[in-house]
């Protein structure tokens, strides 16, 4: 049988997680009849608050989880080596753990890493959550959380994010000066944050510049893989010999873009320009060479970590926190595609 949540006794007294938290800790803004009835609820179930939610600990554990969408994807390969680098430093052990871009199992590795009693977490969304109810049980026990890259605006904690719409404003933009008149956009799934935040930047940039935006010259790459660029590229050349110019949601789908391509002795790009986004090592060792956004994955996970610590030493004093959105700075890496 699972342990018990704060969503869990929430859920059964029909309150919220934040209610029910500080009943647990005598909040005064809370009534006593309401404080009563939490407590003789969870007295009920046998429910035992986490230590550190309720600052019983007397010692960190020095463990941090952190959880990401991938496990084999080059920039949160990079994100991980900035996290573990600054965690080193702090004398931090940490536990890796992929969500596959499940919203099921997101929660399942939270609810496992809690049960280590980790000190924080550091959570990279997965592109099916539609749901924070289980990021907010985790703010409701004053565990520090800091999001990175893909996060979610309705969750009030730390984020590190870069500005994904400028970004992509910035490499449709160049396609644009570069001549550049009928661009497509291989966009991400729906519901992510940065997804979302590319395609309006894709949308903002045909805006300024009075450019045709056409729904049938997008196209939603799901699993963000080279075999749905290639498809898309396929599709392309059979559908919609207009288009110009594409600007991919990330560097994998516009790689298998260009290979098909390649193969169809398409001239790239005088004939047809293509622009990623992260910047992979890969990106750059292809032909033609891809132009692309440059993601900073290492700063990036650095950053994570050290908001984390920062929250973390707050809390062990009672004070405050003051969440943080803090944006990492990217570049455009205009090479051979473009």
């Amino acid at each position: 049988m699972r342990n018990l949540t704060l969503k869990d006794i929430a859920t059964a007294l029909n309150l919220s997680i934040t209610t029910v938290s500080k009943a647990l800790k005598d909040y005064p803004d809370v009534s006593p009849k309401t404080k009563a009835r939490v407590k003789a609820y969870t007295k009920e179930v046998n429910f035992t608050p986490n230590a550190y939610a309720a600052y019983l600990r007397t010692q960190e554990s020095k463990i941090i989880g952190v959880i990401i969408p991938r496990l084999n994807h080059y920039f949160f390969s990079n994100v991980l080596k900035g996290i573990m680098k600054a965690a080193e430093e702090e004398g931090y052990m940490v536990i890796v753990l992929n969500s596959e871009e499940s919203y099921e199992l997101e929660k399942k590795q939270i609810d496992r890493l809690l049960k280590q009693n980790v000190d924080g977490i550091l959570l990279s969304i997965a592109d099916s959550t539609h749901d924070t109810s289980h990021i907010d049980n985790i703010l409701a026990q004053n565990i520090p959380l800091v999001l990175f890259d893909k996060y979610s605006k309705l969750s009030q904690c730390s984020s590190v994010i870069v500005n994904d719409q400028n970004a992509a404003f910035t490499a449709v933009e160049h396609l644009i000066k570069s001549g550049k008149k009928n661009i497509a956009h291989l966009r991400g799934p729906l519901l992510p944050q940065n997804s979302i935040d590319r395609f309006l930047g894709y949308r903002k940039a045909l805006e300024k510049y009075g450019l045709p935006y056409k729904k049938e010259w997008v196209f939603t790459c799901q699993d963000i893989t080279s075999d749905e660029g290639y498809a898309y590229a396929k599709y392309i050349l059979e559908k919609h010999p207009e288009i110009d110019a594409i600007f991919a949601v990330a560097d994998m789908p516009a790689i298998g873009a260009i290979k098909y391509f390649n193969e169809q002795n398409i001239a790239i790009p005088e004939k047809i320009a293509v622009i990623g986004f992260s910047n992979w090592k890969i990106s750059g060792l292809i032909t033609p060479a891809l132009s692309t956004v440059n993601q900073p994955g290492e700063t990036m996970g650095r950053k994570a970590f050290e908001l984390f610590y920062k929250e973390l030493q707050l809390l062990k004093k009672g004070k405050k926190v003051d969440y943080q959105i803090v944006e990492i700075e990217t570049s455009l890496i205009v090479r051979d595609s473009t």
